[in-house]
Parts: structure tokens; sequence; C-alpha cells
């Protein structure tokens, strides 16, 4: 057996990325589309926004073997569509009983979560929150302040990620959108599809 070296990666908030990643990836305006109900908005924003980056990942990945763990940073930017605050796609873990941590670093931000059967909880996350995630809860980042969220990550290497889990939902359950007043508050989302009992009884079964 080949014991992996230690490894010590620096985390650049300002900039909201982490030096020592051995991976990056960005979803920009464009890529986003899908996820917002108010699709004039959207296309009114799209020509001068469609290639601006509206959340990046580094991570660092040792393996994906049962046991270890990837972490990362999360840096999105501020903004909203229509009155619905920018977010992330959102998913699942392809092994639905892995959980997932979550550490304020700097911004203010939302948790949405929802459970296959359609419970909702929220978790605001601001500098210095830990946010954990349980097993089982469908999860989506939402950046309700005004500056970059930027959060800490880290979950088990074998998880794996479920997003069209949301979007054979039509989305989740609810939206987060500006109450008025310069906060948050939430909406349910009109489109939204429950699952089926068997569908629930599927997600919720243990994996190895």
């Amino acid at each position: 057996m080949t014991i992996r070296e230690p490894v010590g990666c620096t985390v650049n908030v300002p900039e909201g990325v982490m030096a020592g990643a051995t991976g990056r990836y960005t979803k920009t305006f464009g890529e986003l589309e899908a996820l917002y109900a108010d699709r004039q908005a959207f296309a009114a924003m799209a020509p001068s926004m469609r290639d601006s980056v509206v959340y990046e990942v580094t991570e660092f990945r040792p393996s994906s073997a049962t046991g270890d763990l990837i972490f990362g940073v999360t840096r999105m930017a501020p903004g909203k569509v229509g009155g619905e605050f920018f977010m992330t796609r959102g998913h699942l873990h392809a092994k639905a009983d892995r959980p997932e941590i979550y550490y304020g670093q700097s911004g203010r931000g939302v948790m949405l979560m929802e459970s296959p059967d359609g419970e909702t909880r929220t978790v605001v996350i601001e500098p210095q929150t830990v946010c954990y995630v349980p097993p089982f809860w469908i999860h989506r980042s939402v950046n309700v302040g005004d500056d970059d969220l930027v959060m800490m990550f880290c979950y088990p290497a074998d998880a794996g990620q479920d997003y069209e889990i949301i979007a054979r939902s039509g989305g989740m359950r609810l939206r987060i959108v500006d109450d008025g007043s310069r906060g948050w508050t939430t909406i349910g989302n009109t489109n939204y599809r429950p699952r089926t009992q068997q569908e629930c009884e599927r997600l919720l079964e243990p994996t190895r």
C-alpha cells in the first residue's frame, strides 16, 4: 500500500481561490439560463453578461477512493436575475448518503437544501460559519450579499455529484429572492414537480 504525501493549500480569500489546487472549473452566466424563473430578465442581461463568470471552484482531489476527502474553495459573484439571486446549479451526491461541509470565508450567502420528499431548509453562511449538509440533502449555494461569496468545502472523495436531479423536478422547490428591504426571502417554484414515493425510496437507500 502506498501512503500519500500530506499537502498544504493556501486560500486567497480576496481572490476566492486556493493555491495548490489540482483542478479548477467555472460557470458563466450564459451557461446558467435554465436556473432562473425570469427568462425576460435573463435575456436582457445576456448580451453583456453571457461570458461573465458567475462562480468558480478551485479544488484538491487526492484520489476518488472511499475514505479520502476532496476539498476546495468556491467563489460566487453577486447579482440577480429579476429578483432572484445568483446561485450554483446545485446537486445531490451521486452516493446520496455522503455529507458535505461548507465554511464561510467572506460575503453572505444561503445554503438552500431539499430532501428527496421536498422538505426544505436554509442556512445563512457568513464569515466563520460552518454549514453541515447531511446525507441525502440536495443543496445549492446562493449569494444574497453585495460582494463575492467565498466558501471552503469538503466532502468524501467517492461522493460524486448528481446535477440532473434538480432539472428532473423542474428546479428546487423554493427560490431565493430579494425581499425588497436589502434582505432575502423564499418563494415557491411554480415549475416544481414532486418526486414519486418510489423515487424517494430509491434515493434514500444507503450506498457503499
